[in-house]
């Protein structure tokens, strides 16, 4: 569409109102237009305009209601000639919502593409648009991809509105600040940001609104766009930005002082600033005793370091380090790879390989057999490497190990660059051994310490390291103990209790 035309103001005339817009929309079958007369002269007449998908019919009803209920005291107002018939019309529809004013033919779409109803009142250049959106969305239902034993069973879905009501219920306070724009010339796709003021930092607050001003892209889909547009390091396996489906961990996080991203669309919220040791945090370490999740938390780190390491360790202990295996593990493995026609790399490089193929599988299949052909697959395709003597038992062992440790991770953007990393480690160990291990670690370490999140050191509070916040990093203090926010990510208001530290418990 021409956008000189969408820049044109309103006729008066209810007609070539309606006849503009039925040529901007392509005379697309999925706008309801209509007229109401509010006398029996048909002398005060009001159109309508709306996208039938995304209103809902109950709240246009109580509109179309509210002004038929009171066309005799509106006309009746109308003719003392004291009051702006726009202004009356806007007050008979208050209650029924949010009532802008609107100008142009730009404005007038725009509202109706965002599921309102447009008001058109003839002979008057001038249309209301009244909050009627509704539509077909999906219900509050359990996060999918961070289950929980213990916590709240609600998670985020496709509507925006929906989602930041989920957040208002758990952080009832006025300094809850919500911002939002549109983002996308042809999406025009609804993003918010949210923060609590007094407690984030101000120059993350605008480091946001930076770089989401200067995106200029067609369209939005999801809130992975916004993150690849926004995030610090392009060039990094590592996210540096979190996201999840749990309003709780959103909660949580604004209360360190931290940045909700919130794309219409998508149940996905991102967060800013975040870090490394986020990542290997679950929103149930903070139900659960403080001596259990600090348990799980080492447990989530060792198998990290599995899933990193098992399959190049292995690689390098059978191919250039024998002597550090003791005598009878080493008999035993060497009895294994007896007829076996590769290296120990070719061979974990052929098992990964074929699960990673099981695991993409797995995901694209439908679920009523997804999860079946996984099992199976890995069980026959396993059993029948090892009977044909591709690849040895102890191998098979590793890549499964190496598999399950993967999934302990709470968080899945975590998980895909241990995948990527773990290839990187097979071939420095077939290629240098253990000194090709600790290259590559040593290098990994480095490029951690390189990146930022938002200005924000990435491993923080671990390099640099501050020893206040080791209480909730790889151990989780009890709660009476964890009085202080993160100190790189909220500057100020850093404390949480107000008595904080003497709420700790006496014993007699």
């Amino acid at each position: 569409m021409e956008q000189h035309i969408l820049q044109q103001s309103l006729y008066l005339d209810i007609g070539l109102n309606i006849a503009q817009i039925n040529t901007i929309f392509g005379h697309s079958s999925d706008i309801v237009t209509g007229e109401l007369c509010l006398d029996a002269e048909a002398n005060y007449k009001i159109g309508y305009v709306y996208l039938e998908q995304l209103v809902n019919n109950s709240a246009f009803q109580d509109v179309t209601n509210a002004l038929l209920s009171g066309s005799a005291q509106l006309i009746e107002t109308i003719n003392t000639g004291f009051y702006h018939p726009p202004d009356l019309i806007k007050n008979t529809i208050h209650a029924c919502g949010k009532v802008q004013t609107i100008e142009d033919f730009h404005g007038l779409c725009q509202n109706m593409l965002t599921g309102e109803t447009v008001i058109l009142i003839d002979g008057y250049a001038i249309a209301l648009s009244v909050n009627t959106a509704g539509g077909d969305m999906r219900s509050v239902e359990e996060p999918s991809t961070q289950s929980v034993v213990r916590g709240p069973r609600d998670g985020f879905t496709e509507s925006i509105g929906t989602n930041i009501s989920l957040i208002r219920k758990r952080i009832k306070s006025p300094n809850l600040w919500l911002e939002t724009m549109a983002i996308g010339r042809v999406t025009q796709t609804t993003v918010s940001i949210m923060y609590i003021n007094g407690i984030v930092n101000d120059k993350i607050v605008e480091e946001i609104h930076r770089r989401l001003a200067r995106i200029d892209i067609d369209g939005i889909l999801e809130s992975g766009n916004i993150e690849e547009l926004i995030q610090d390091e392009t060039f990094t396996p590592f996210p540096t930005l979190y996201n999840t489906e749990r309003p709780d961990v959103i909660a949580s996080g604004l209360l360190e002082g931290r940045v909700a991203i919130l794309v219409d669309g998508t149940p996905f919220v991102l967060e800013a600033p975040a870090l490394f040791t986020q990542f290997f945090q679950s929103a149930e370490d903070y139900y659960q005793r403080a001596e259990f999740a600090t348990l799980i938390r080492i447990l989530r780190y060792i198998c990290f370091f599995i899933s990193l390491m098992a399959p190049s360790f292995y690689i390098a202990m059978t191919t250039f380090h024998q002597e550090l295996v003791p005598s009878s593990l080493l008999f035993n493995l060497a009895a294994q790879r007896e007829g076996i026609p590769f290296p120990a790399f070719v061979e974990a490089l052929l098992m990964e390989v074929t699960f990673e193929i099981l695991r993409e599988a797995g995901v694209r299949l439908p679920k009523t057999v997804g999860q079946a052909v996984s099992i199976v697959g890995a069980l026959v395709i396993g059993q029948g490497a090892v009977n044909a003597g591709l690849v040895s038992p102890a191998m098979v062992i590793v890549v499964a190990i190496t598999a399950i440790s993967n999934f302990v991770i709470p968080s899945f953007s975590m998980g895909i660059p241990i995948r990527i990393i773990r290839f990187i480690l097979m071939i420095f160990a077939a290629t240098f051994g253990l000194f090709g291990v600790t290259v590559g670690l040593i290098g990994m370490v480095q490029h951690l310490c390189s990146l930022r999140s938002f200005g924000v050191p990435y491993m923080s509070p671990m390099a640099p390291f501050i020893l206040d916040d080791q209480k909730d990093t790889i151990l989780r203090f009890p709660q009476w103990a964890l009085f202080a926010r993160p100190r790189f990510i909220s500057q100020k208001n850093n404390i949480r209790e107000n008595n904080a530290p003497t709420t700790k418990p006496k014993w007699k």
